[in-house]
């Protein structure tokens, strides 16, 4: 299992808290880097939206790429995946930025390419924003694009929403960054399963991630591709002496309270097309982060992230809040259990 963590560029996860101790600096983003690498995180995954999703549309917010490339320069060991949605890119550039902060990482950054949601985002910032399966196939185009561009100079390409001719890239990435992708729509797997590296979902129960990953390996062998290099999931932990402690916990970030910070909820799951809907609850956490039931003692956390392992999940995406004490809580007391050869018991 590869342990990442969200960057907190939002100043949190929590819709019902309105202040979670966590910075919307750069400071803050560098600090919790430097002490990932060091207790024992695999990676972090940058998200890319240009209004703040969590807390509110005025409330403010940082930069995806911006951030990733500075996280680049003051790190040594972790993977560094920002996300990324065409409709406000345009795909020689994208590729060029790319290989600019693979340089700098040393051969550490990959792509989450994400075919985006927020119409309302799209209109106070000018994105494209197309019908659903369209979205998934400008995707694939522009994917189509950048790795042309690592792969060949110069390079052509004549396609539905891009052209490029004869253009040059130099340098190209030491190391070809690994696309990742989710979607859980028909149209969303059918291209993913053609242009992705890595399959990554929101939140879900063992029982639904052993079936989707069962589901997109067949897809990949039916399409006649190598298998997905990876196996992605979302979550939200909380880790505490007791399990009652942390089910206090998850009822005090789960209190819902309407307000500027649900004003996402309803294009959400109106622009989307999801296999389950979140309830307002869950959706006080962002991703889905509560259906996999990281909530508990250490034993009672490990325990539960090893029955994930065993449906197929090799890489965690997690959040926490405040970001930096829990997740030096987790790595102290999680990542040394899951990691052991000896099984943690559950607690009850």
């Amino acid at each position: 299992m590869r342990f990442g963590y969200w960057t907190p560029l939002f100043g949190g996860w929590l819709r019902n808290v309105d202040d979670e101790q966590m910075p919307v600096t750069f400071d803050y983003v560098k600090l919790l880097a430097q002490r990932a690498e060091r207790i024992g995180f695999d990676l972090t995954l940058v998200p890319e939206l240009n209004l703040n999703d969590i807390k509110g549309v005025a409330a403010p917010s940082l930069e995806a790429w911006a951030l990733a490339a500075a996280i680049a320069a003051t790190t040594e060991r972790l993977e560094i995946m920002a996300a990324m949605r065409p409709g406000y890119h345009l795909p020689a550039v994208t590729a060029k930025q790319a290989a600019t902060i693979d340089d700098i990482s040393g051969g550490r950054f990959t792509f989450n390419v994400v075919s985006a949601w927020w119409a309302e985002e799209a209109r106070q910032y000018g994105g494209i924003f197309s019908e659903h399966d369209d979205r998934y196939k400008r995707t694939a185009e522009f994917v189509e694009v950048m790795k042309g561009l690592w792969r060949e100079t110069p390079y052509s390409f004549h396609g539905e929403y891009y052209d490029v001719e004869n253009a040059h890239l130099e340098p190209k990435p030491r190391v070809t960054p690994r696309i990742y992708a989710g979607g859980e729509s028909e149209a969303g797997k059918a291209s993913i399963t053609h242009y992705a590296d890595a399959y990554v979902t929101h939140g879900g129960t063992v029982e639904e991630l052993r079936t989707k990953i069962a589901e997109m390996r067949r897809r990949r062998d039916d399409a006649g591709l190598p298998p997905f290099e990876a196996f992605g999931m979302a979550a939200y932990a909380i880790v505490r002496e007791t399990e009652e402690e942390a089910q206090a916990e998850l009822a005090r970030i789960t209190d819902v309270q309407h307000g500027g910070a649900y004003e996402s909820y309803q294009d959400f799951i109106s622009k989307s097309q999801l296999e389950h809907v979140p309830s307002l609850e869950d959706y006080s956490v962002s991703n889905r982060g509560l259906r996999p039931q990281f909530v508990g003692t250490p034993e009672q956390v490990a325990a539960r992230i090893r029955e994930y392992e065993d449906a197929g999940v090799d890489t965690l995406l997690l959040q926490f809040s405040p970001q930096l004490e829990e997740m030096e809580r987790f790595g102290e007391q999680v990542i040394p259990l899951v990691r052991a050869s000896v099984p943690a018991e559950v607690v009850s």
